[in-house]
């Protein structure tokens, strides 16, 4: 998600990807800041109606692919009409988010400064030579740590908070451990499909990093993708998945200007192959049954280089979509399903 307890909560032509294999069958509440409050206006009908719309303007890609075989905001969001059959807006509205989590962790590093976790040798495959930078939403350390992630820091736009501790589910199940785990699982998809897979943490240092430097390190990985992995927490009736697309800002530290549209690629190959590996309906509450929102807002897409993302994975506060994230066999699902977009989108 991209808020909650301790601090401040995706628009393209969707080309149908090419004769590409498909993905090995492996196996923040949201980004920077606190989950955005839109209004809450649910879709018209059930969801099953939301996920038929989508079908026409975005599956009929997903279909044919996998019929061929290939593969926190702080500031209050602005819900996007895109969609994902739709050529992108230019000066789209807001972009993504980042929310409360909490749970312990032990680090290396005291400093928010710390070395990006290690990345396994790359290995063969049709993404050989291709490096991906996957960033777990917070740190299951934030919250004994929570004068460090209040520190302001610069994000381009203005200063915000260096990191958030996530939200977690009713029942205590946190962001940041869902985060690292889908993580870990994106990793072993990924990594045997010849990718480079880098982590901005890996559990592996007490707290952050902070926004900047999460952005920081896809840039000097020279990334081919970057991909924020979160959980919402928003309140309850409030369901399903939604990716997190960087607006076009141009001030002080921040451009997005060369990355929107490659990221806006990224987000609907990410959108669409999430919905048909997790059968999961985009959001109600955010981006207009798109299952994609806007933001400009955020540190970890303001300051990036590279082609980047967020995806809000369900709303942890609401008790079925919780069922959902706490399932070890769901997670699965969520991994190979932003993974295959992954995958999608570097083929090309």
């Amino acid at each position: 998600m991209i808020i909650d307890t301790v601090s401040s909560m995706a628009q393209g032509n969707l080309r149908t990807p090419g004769a590409a294999r498909k993905v090995a069958d492996v196996s923040y509440v949201g980004p920077d800041f606190e989950p955005p409050r839109p209004p809450r206006r649910p879709l018209r009908g059930p969801l099953t109606v939301a996920v038929a719309a989508l079908v026409p303007g975005a599956l009929v890609g997903w279909l044919v692919w996998q019929t061929v075989g290939d593969s926190g905001g702080d500031a209050q969001a602005s819900p996007s009409s895109s969609s994902w059959g739709r050529p992108p807006t230019p000066g789209a509205s807001d972009d993504g988010k980042e929310q409360p989590g909490d749970s312990g962790g032990t680090g290396d590093s005291e400093k928010p400064g710390g070395s990006p976790s290690a990345s396994a040798p790359a290995g063969s495959g049709p993404l050989k030579g291709k490096v991906v930078v996957i960033d777990p939403g917070h740190n299951p350390g934030n919250f004994q740590h929570t004068s460090e992630i209040n520190q302001q820091v610069n994000i381009g736009t203005n200063s915000k908070e260096c990191d958030t501790t996530g939200t977690a589910t009713n029942e205590g199940y946190t962001e940041a451990k869902f985060t690292l785990d889908v993580a870990r699982r994106m990793r072993t998809v990924l990594e045997k499909e010849g990718a480079t897979v880098k982590f901005t943490q890996d559990g592996d240092r007490s707290w952050g990093p902070c926004v900047d430097e999460r952005a920081e390190i896809g840039n000097k990985a020279d990334a081919d993708a970057v991909v924020s992995i979160h959980a919402d927490g928003a309140g309850a009736g409030n369901r399903g998945f939604h990716v997190i697309l960087p607006g076009s800002v141009h001030s002080g530290a921040a451009d997005t200007r060369p990355i929107v549209a490659s990221s806006r690629e990224l987000g609907e190959r990410v959108a669409g192959g999430f919905l048909r590996v997790t059968g999961s309906a985009p959001s109600n509450y955010i981006g207009g049954g798109t299952g994609l929102d806007v933001r400009k807002d955020l540190g970890g897409l303001n300051l990036s280089t590279v082609p980047k993302v967020f995806i809000e994975c369900g709303n942890m506060r609401d008790s079925k979509d919780a069922a959902q994230l706490t399932s070890s066999a769901w997670r699965q699902k969520a991994a190979q399903g932003i993974s295959e977009g992954i995958v999608s989108f570097l083929h090309g």
